[in-house]
């Protein structure tokens, strides 16, 4: 069986927060409200450093200027934040 390597926690802690706030979202307030656990964000942040798309992820944060409808396509927490933010 093939071994997954994780990216920097750090790293991919910022990136997902970068993300959910990109699109409106705050994962605290999401806890705060019930729609998200905390081990539901551990996961969040676990696949993130697990998918291998920070480059991507990085040009994506850097080229929004305004509020995004959706998470980008690449991500692998796509599914679960566009949910949240509806």
């Amino acid at each position: 069986m093939a071994q997954i390597t994780l990216g920097e926690i750090e790293q991919h802690f910022w990136l997902t927060r970068s993300v959910s706030r990109c699109m409106g979202i705050s994962l605290t307030e999401a806890m705060a409200e019930g729609r998200l656990s905390p081990e539901g964000y551990a996961e969040l942040v676990t696949r993130c450093r697990a998918s291998n798309c920070e480059g991507q992820c990085a040009l994506w944060l850097a080229d929004q200027k305004t509020l995004a409808n959706k998470a980008p396509e690449f991500c692998a927490n796509a599914e679960t934040l566009n949910g949240l933010r509806t």
